[in-house]
């Protein structure tokens, strides 16, 4: 589904990604691990086509389509979806209305026609049920007063909907307490399929105690330095990052 090719990506004129390697398939769950300012957020928002880094070196491609002269609306269209650390507010627009906007708009790339409302509304009963998520929530501005938890589950919510091919949650358990991380893990734990995947960054083993991947990458100054299973997480957790900045440097 995703393969990315030595990549490599700065910006302002700062090298960030120094080469990466890594190949997602559908059905797969990939953790990728490591310290602040290692370069997984700029993986993030590179596979997500964010004009603010510059891809220097090698390719990024989605289902054998090379992705380097497409926007992100493109890229969201062909099915990945990028959650973010600090969503936004958008007062005076409901949950429910910026999900017709989204689905529709999605809809409309593709050259097809609108949902039909009452379509629309049954599956957003159905997303809404299966996430257990009470309907007021539905009906509140964008973010707007959320809390931590409210604003990841939202956009848990916003994943449901859409069903994007790829998943990208880029530090989803920043910030929350231990109940919002389980019922955040509960959410994408729920929408687990055969033909989709998900790609969850995070700094801490604590989340994958709840999503369990099945490969677990870790970066050190824009490489993959080290690629295992989901005890390799554990091992982190032991023995921190410094442990593979030696073995990097070796």
């Amino acid at each position: 589904m995703l393969k990315i090719k030595n990549l490599h990506a700065s910006i302002d004129g700062k090298k960030i990604l120094k080469g990466i390697n890594l190949e997602v398939n559908a059905g797969e769950v990939h953790a990728i691990m490591g310290p602040n300012g290692s370069g997984k957020s700029t993986l993030a928002s590179v596979i997500a086509g964010k004009e603010d880094f510059e891809v220097t070196q090698g390719s990024v491609e989605m289902n054998g389509e090379d992705l380097d002269d497409t926007s992100p609306e493109e890229r969201a269209h062909k099915g990945i979806f990028l959650s973010f650390q600090y969503p936004i507010e958008i007062p005076g627009v409901s949950v429910t209305n910026f999900m017709k906007t989204a689905i529709n708009e999605s809809r409309k790339a593709k050259g097809m026609e609108d949902m039909p409302a009452n379509v629309m509304l049954k599956l957003i009963r159905e997303k809404a049920e299966l996430l257990d998520i009470d309907r007021k929530f539905l009906s509140r501005s964008l973010n707007q007063g959320f809390s931590g938890g409210e604003k990841k589950r939202n956009e848990i919510f916003q994943m449901a909907m859409l069903e994007p091919k790829l998943a990208i949650l880029d530090e989803t358990d920043s910030g929350l307490d231990i109940d919002a991380l389980r019922i955040v893990a509960n959410g994408v734990n729920k929408l687990r399929s055969d033909d989709k995947a998900t790609i969850v960054i995070t700094h801490y083993q604590r989340l994958l105690e709840y999503i369990v991947p099945d490969f677990v990458h870790v970066i050190h100054d824009g490489k993959i330095v080290k690629s295992g299973g989901k005890e390799l997480a554990l091992e982190l957790e032991d023995k921190g990052y410094d442990w593979l900045k030696q073995e990097a440097a070796i």
